[in-house]
């Protein structure tokens, strides 16, 4: 069942190849949606696809890139709007 979730990433997450790790990872599980950095330092992840899916791309992303250290995650179920064609970096 395809659905979208909201996630915000707290800790040491800009800088450190954090949006590329999630860009590279959503794509190769065939999720749809982007990441961004916050202003405050926290890095935003909208996502969509196989709820199973997400549900596995949700703990490889606690993990991250090697050089981050992910201190928390909020998810919250977001809309699933069926709008993107990949999984990109928004600036």
């Amino acid at each position: 069942m395809n659905k979208g979730i909201e996630i915000v990433i707290s800790g040491i997450v800009q800088g450190v190849g954090f949006r590329a790790f999630t860009r590279k990872t959503a794509r190769e599980m065939g999720l749809k949606g982007y990441v961004k950095n916050l202003p405050d330092g926290r890095v935003y992840v909208h996502v969509e696809g196989d709820e199973a899916v997400i549900e596995k791309f949700v703990s490889l992303l606690r993990q991250g890139p090697a050089s981050a250290i992910v201190k928390s995650m909020e998810i919250k179920n977001g809309e699933y709007t069926g709008q993107f064609q990949d999984f990109q970096i928004r600036f």
